[in-house]
């Protein structure tokens, strides 16, 4: 998984790269200058750093996206009996069960077949509904923790734009104004106030485009972080309804 994640990433920022030399070549001087930075020191400006991080981000997400996608198809294995009529006993057909789930590829990676095997075990062990049902609400409040350090780095991403933003207008900022300071006092006038707002409003671009990148990127996280999030809401319903209500003590 972590080399599928490395790959993809990597992936993500080669697109991204193109994606910044396609905007360069497509858009007209006066966009390219605000999406971009200045001409003269493309490629190496803060918004292409903004978009580096931006596309980073979208891979990082692409993963989290498939990750929901796979531990909601856990469902559709039919590791459990979803016949209503039938009780799951000690002895009997539910060491059958565990040795399906055991024995399946995802055993030890996605949470169903973990949940599954976590109440098994814990109910062979106490032959108690109330401890099973009680080891379920415990292994969700823990798998809900484990989706949410997954968004740590991209919480730091969508952090990091705005922050590299923040950053390129504080230094086009200095910049202008010390472009300003170096020119000859006796040709201030009209020329130095267009150098100027011209500078600033680069510098000030930084921040706009930032923004609005992390702006898409936040929204992204919030739509497929609520899709685990999901994905572990149907797991919980279905470990509920065909696991255990169905434990049944001789």
């Amino acid at each position: 998984m972590n080399e599928n994640r490395l790959l993809v990433c990597v992936i993500s920022l080669v697109v991204g790269a193109g994606v910044i030399f396609a905007l360069h070549l497509a858009l007209p001087p006066s966009i390219a200058i605000m999406v971009l930075g200045p001409t003269q020191s493309f490629p190496l400006t803060i918004q292409n750093a903004e978009w580096l991080a931006f596309f980073f981000g979208l891979g990082e997400l692409l993963v989290r996206l498939r990750a929901a996608e796979s531990e909601m198809s856990e469902i559709g294995k039919s590791y459990l009996p979803e016949d209503r009529s039938i009780a799951l006993q000690i002895g009997q057909n539910l060491e059958e069960y565990y040795r399906r789930v055991r024995g399946s590829a995802t055993a030890d990676s996605r949470f169903l077949p973990r949940l599954i095997q976590r109440i098994i075990r814990q109910y062979q062990g106490s032959r108690s509904i109330d401890q099973a049902h009680s080891l379920l609400n415990s292994s969700l409040e823990l798998f809900m923790h484990e989706i949410d350090l997954r968004y740590s780095m991209l919480r730091y991403t969508a952090w990091v734009i705005p922050s590299l933003g923040f950053i390129g207008t504080v230094y086009g900022i200095a910049n202008a104004l010390r472009s300003a300071a170096a020119i000859d006092p006796t040709k201030m006038g009209e020329n130095l106030l267009a150098r100027l707002t011209t500078d600033l409003g680069v510098a000030f671009d930084t921040t706009m485009l930032a923004l609005a990148l992390s702006m898409v990127l936040v929204f992204l996280i919030h739509v497929i972080q609520g899709r685990e999030e999901a994905a572990l809401n149907g797991i919980a319903q279905y470990c509920t309804e065909n696991l255990i209500i169905r434990l049944y003590k001789d």
